[in-house]
This record gives structure tokens, sequence and C-alpha cells, in this order.
């Protein structure tokens, strides 16, 4: 009689402690969910005195740990990428843009950093197709042209004189504008559409077309005729 007592007791205390155990982890995940914001909180007010002081390697050792502790917060990772970009870290940048589009490919940030850094690290074939996602999510003139000028300079003439014509029948590239270096070591703005008509005219001296290039630079030349860029094309398709 005093084992069957004995054997129910045991059993009464076991199932109390099973439904303890079960109750028990909605505390912790609430504490553990505390304990998240505010070392969020400390390290994005250490993050922000790290960039007054203009002390980056701290910044961005706070970025990796908020990246750490918040895998699905894609802000973070921007906000790194765009750091390395700034400090002219073009691997690290792009390393780090490439791991944004992984978790989402349609990021802008991710997209604009991913083509410039590997634009500057001379990948242009893993550039081109982020400056060709940027355009198509966003329409932007100048993500097209540096499309096309891609294109070109990985000597695909025909999609760049595709980009070139959708670059040059939109209304809005007689308006934007883009910067290109001058012999005096200062920047000249020229429209997109001379732009445009001037690279057109340089696919067309790659594929020692004279009668094309000529016509091509010509145009950019009547839209801005101080552009110095189309003027030295226009001489060196006078001597082909």
């Amino acid at each position: 009689m005093n084992k069957l007592i004995m054997t129910a007791v045991l059993l009464i205390m076991a199932t109390v402690t099973v439904f303890g155990q079960n109750e028990q982890p909605a505390q912790p995940a609430q504490q553990d969910t505390e304990t998240n914001r505010k070392r969020n909180e400390s390290d994005r007010k250490v993050y922000q005195l790290a960039l007054r002081y203009n002390d980056l390697p701290a910044a961005r050792i706070k970025l990796l740990e908020l990246i750490e502790r918040n895998p699905t917060n894609i802000q973070y990772a921007e906000t790194l990428a765009s750091l390395y970009f700034e400090s002219g870290q073009y691997t690290s940048a792009a390393i780090a843009a490439l791991d944004v589009l992984e978790a989402s490919d349609k990021s802008l940030t991710g997209l604009e950093i991913a083509a410039y850094s590997l634009e500057q690290l001379g990948a242009l074939d893993r550039a081109l197709p982020n400056f060709e996602r940027h355009y198509l999510l966003t329409g932007n003139l100048f993500s097209l042209y540096k499309t096309a000028y891609m294109q070109y300079s990985l000597d695909r003439h025909e999609e760049s004189l595709n980009s070139i014509n959708m670059l040059v029948k939109n209304n809005k590239s007689s308006e934007e504008k883009v910067g290109f270096p001058k012999e005096d070591n200062t920047q000249q703005e020229v429209t997109l559409k001379a732009a445009a008509l001037n690279l057109k005219g340089m696919v067309y001296m790659s594929q020692k077309n004279k009668t094309e290039a000529r016509e091509a630079i010509s145009q950019a030349l009547e839209l801005q005729p101080n552009f110095e860029l189309a003027q030295e094309n226009m001489k060196e398709v006078q001597k082909m």
C-alpha cells in the first residue's frame, strides 16, 4: 500500500515538473527579446558616436554585431556595405552588397554598391547585371547609361546599341546630365542624350563603321558643341 502511495506521489510530482517545464520558456523568451532590444539600442548609440568621431573601424564593428544579432534586418548590412564603399574598400563593399542581395534581390542600395564596387574592381561582367537590374527597378537613366557603357566595354555591341537607343528616345535624357573629365582636370557636364550619342559613335568606331560613327558623334556635338570627349572622338573618326 505504501509503495502504491509512493508511486502515485512520484507520478504527480513528475506531471507537475513536466507542466512546469512546458510553461517556463515564455518568460525567458521575453527576457531575450528585451535584452536584444537594449543591446541593439546601445550598439546604435556607439555606432553614431563612432561616426561622429570618424572612427570607421569602431563603427563597422558595431554594425557587424548588429548584423549578427539581427540577421533579417538588411538595413544594417546595407549600411555596412555603404561604409566600405565610401572608404574605398571596394572588395569588402562588393562582398557586403552581394550578401545583401542574397537576402533581398530588390535592395536598391545593394544593387548600386555591388555595381559600382565591381566596376571599380574591373569585374565588368559582374557589375553589368546589377546596373541592368537597378535600371529595371528604378527607371534611373544614369543606370541605363552605365549599362550601355558596360555592354560596350564588354564588346556586346548590339546590346549596347539597344540600350543607347532606349536612352536617346527617353525625353528626360535631354534634361539629366552626367560629368566627364576635361583636359584641364575639371569636370564638364553634358546631357545624358549627348553622352549616349557619343557612346553610340564609340560603338560604331569599334566596329570600324566610319559613316555611322561620324553621324552619331555629330548629333552629340549638335546638342553639346563644347563636349570635349565627342570632339576628340570626331578627330579619331576623321583618321579612320
